[in-house]
């Protein structure tokens, strides 16, 4: 196959914008409507592009499309189970169909997505770290719009872009923990609080301060950090 110094340009670019992304550490949506704005781009032949992924449910969605089009062409495969985008991601592999008509592999899809104005159809699975991610794919107006070229640019792309999702969701991920352990170092803080106040004020040890606050939680079942925090409150109303 030649690749020509086009291609290598083409994705330069694209490594390029997406790693300004990267380091700007956008949001999961941003990042997903970069991703098909990119996959349009760089295929010139592209009508529409779109990204599937698995929702919070567990459910294969459209996650960022740049035509109505590509939402329902993909809505079509979820709804009969097969189709050129979710084999790319079952199988791992790039999978292009050069027309819609007679198409042999999905023939339900095929058939109710000629309706539709596109004709071929191109998809790669996303894929970081053994992990496939989803699904990228665009579609086009005319029979054999993509070529094996384009079979490539994609492969690399959907590559990059998988990169790029993972460490997306990583970031999220690692927000979301840091957000836990700070509510959870809060709550541990205003238990320590609530344990000074009984020691003070019932002139006792830490150990049965926090004994008295864990017999109240279970009495009034309430949850040992809130019981402290009306402890708290109360006592810093009293003393202004």
């Amino acid at each position: 196959m030649d690749h020509d110094l086009p291609l290598a340009d083409e994705l330069a670019a694209v490594s390029a914008r997406m790693s300004g992304l990267l380091l700007s550490r956008e949001t999961v949506h941003t990042a997903l409507s970069l991703v098909t704005s990119l996959a349009g781009e760089a295929l010139p032949g592209a009508a529409g592009a779109g990204v599937t992924l698995l929702d919070e449910h567990g459910r294969r969605v459209t996650a960022a499309a740049t035509d109505p089009l590509v939402l329902g062409l993909d809505e079509l495969q979820y709804e009969l189970g097969e189709g050129p985008c979710l084999s790319a991601w079952e199988q791992r592999r790039v999978l292009r169909v050069d027309d819609f008509a007679g198409e042999p592999r999905w023939p339900r899809w095929a058939g109710a997505a000629l309706g539709s104005g596109m004709r071929a159809a191109l998809s790669a699975p996303l894929v970081a770290g053994g992990d496939a991610l989803g699904a990228i794919k665009v579609y086009g107006r005319k029979p054999s719009t993509f070529g094996e070229r384009d079979e490539y640019l994609l492969t690399m792309f959907a590559a990059q872009a998988a990169i790029l999702v993972a460490n997306v969701r990583s970031f999220e991920n690692a927000r979301r923990l840091s957000d836990a352990l700070a509510e959870q170092l809060r709550g541990r803080d205003v238990i320590s609080m609530a344990k000074g106040i009984l020691m003070a004020r019932e002139h006792v040890d830490e150990g049965t301060a926090f004994a008295l606050l864990a017999r109240d939680s279970l009495d009034e079942n309430k949850r040992l950090r809130d019981l402290a925090a009306v402890l708290v409150r109360s006592t810093a109303r009293r003393d202004r």
